[in-house]
C-alpha cells in the first residue's frame, strides 16, 4: 500500500509527533494489545499548531491493522473528529467518542490509549476490580478509576459521566469494556499501558493459581515515590528509546 509522505507538508513537531505515535501503535500490535481496528490511540497536538480555540488530534486511519500504521497515514481531526488535512482514509467517529471526552477534560492528556485485551476485559468485568497482588498492580492502584459500561460508546451523553469518573486518574478501568491510560506524552501512555496489562495478565494468572496474598495497603500508599526513584522522574521517556529501537528492529516502515 503506497501512502504518499505528509514529512515536508507538515512541522517537524508535528513529524515527530506522528512518528512517535506511529511507533506506538506498531508496539501495541507487537506486544499483542490490538483488537484488530477497533481500539485507537490519539495524541494531541500543541497548541500553537491549532488556530485560535482549535484542538487538533492524531488518530488511526480506521481500517488499517495496527502493524500498518504509518507517520503518513495517520488521520487529523478537530474535536469533533472531522479531518484538518485530506485523508483517503476513514476515520470512526465513534471510536473517537472516548478519546475527545478524555481530552476536553484533561489539559495533560497528550496521548490516551485504549486497548480490549483479553487479560484487561477480564479483570474489568470482576466485582473486584484491580487488586493489590503485585508490584505493578501498585503504581496502577495510585491513580485508578473506574467507569460503568454503558454500551459501545457512541454517544456524546456518557461523556460527562466518564469525564466526572476519570477524574485526575491516568488509569481508567471501562468496566466490562477494556483499559485506558492518559499520559502527558506518548511515551508515558505507552508505559502506563504496558503496567496496567502486565497487572491484570498477573491478577488473572495469580487467581487462576488458588489463593492469593495481597500487598499491605501501606505499600501501595507509598508507591508514588517508589515509582519517581525507579523511573528517575521521567516517566515514559526512560524507556521510550528503547521501544523506538526495538520498533526500528521490527519494521522501520512506521517512520514514512
Amino acid at each position: 500500500m503506497h501512502i504518499p509522505s505528509l514529512k515536508d507538508k507538515v512541522s517537524p513537531e508535528e513529524w515527530q509527533l506522528r512518528v512517535d505515535l506511529a511507533a506506538c501503535y506498531r508496539m501495541v500490535a507487537a506486544y499483542g494489545w490490538s483488537d484488530l481496528v477497533f481500539t485507537h490511540i490519539s495524541a494531541k497536538l500543541p497548541s500553537s499548531l491549532c488556530g485560535p480555540g482549535e484542538h487538533h488530534f492524531l488518530i488511526n486511519p480506521y481500517g488499517l491493522m495496527f502493524d500498518e500504521i504509518t507517520a503518513s497515514s495517520l488521520v487529523k481531526v478537530d474535536q469533533h473528529c472531522n479531518k484538518v488535512i485530506d485523508s483517503p482514509f476513514p476515520v470512526n467517529p465513534a471510536g473517537f467518542v472516548i478519546h475527545s471526552a478524555v481530552h476536553e477534560v484533561r489539559e495533560d492528556a497528550g496521548c490516551v490509549l485504549h486497548t480490549h485485551t483479553r487479560a484487561g476485559v477480564a479483570v474489568s468485568a470482576q466485582q473486584c476490580g484491580v487488586l493489590p497482588l503485585s508490584q505493578q498492580s501498585t503504581f496502577v492502584l495510585a491513580s485508578l478509576a473506574y467507569h460503568a459500561y454503558e454500551g459501545v460508546a457512541i454517544r456524546d451523553d456518557e461523556k460527562a459521566r466518564l469525564q466526572a469518573d476519570l477524574g485526575t486518574a491516568n488509569f481508567l478501568m471501562l468496566r466490562n469494556h477494556g483499559l485506558l491510560t492518559v499520559g502527558k506524552t506518548i511515551a508515558d501512555a505507552f508505559l502506563s499501558m504496558y503496567t496496567f496489562e502486565s497487572t491484570c495478565q498477573i491478577q488473572i494468572g495469580a487467581q487462576a493459581g488458588g489463593a492469593v496474598t495481597h500487598v499491605d495497603p501501606r505499600i501501595v500508599h507509598g508507591v508514588a515515590e517508589s515509582m519517581r526513584v525507579q523511573t528517575g522522574g521521567l516517566g515514559g521517556a526512560f524507556v521510550w528509546p528503547s521501544l523506538i529501537r526495538k520498533a526500528d528492529r521490527l519494521d522501520p516502515s512506521y517512520k514514512t
